[in-house]
């Protein structure tokens, strides 16, 4: 890894197309700003692990899953059935 110091307003680049500026440094947080051409996607890292997690989530539950939860909320859905509210609509 790569570890440089910057003041605010200064920049570096990646590459010849990507520019990271400090935009500004508070007490615990520093801002940036990126340049880069619209076809290079700039996300943050949490949201690619959140994304990754749903996906492995998705693909660990399965139809069976979605089975198993019909059965447990007594069949067609919100509509039919008698699932937890007892098949009179909550009433």
């Amino acid at each position: 890894m790569l570890v440089i110091s910057r003041k605010k307003s200064e920049s570096f680049f990646i590459g010849n197309d990507v520019e990271v500026v400090v935009t500004d440094i508070g007490s615990d947080r520093v801002k940036i700003g990126i340049r880069a051409p619209k076809g290079v996607p700039v996300v943050r890292k949490e949201l690619l692990e959140t994304r990754d997690l749903n996906r492995e989530a998705s693909a660990a539950s399965g139809k069976d899953a979605v089975e198993e939860l019909k059965k447990l909320f007594g069949g067609t859905g919100p509509s039919g059935g008698t699932g937890p509210s007892g098949g009179n609509g909550g009433r």
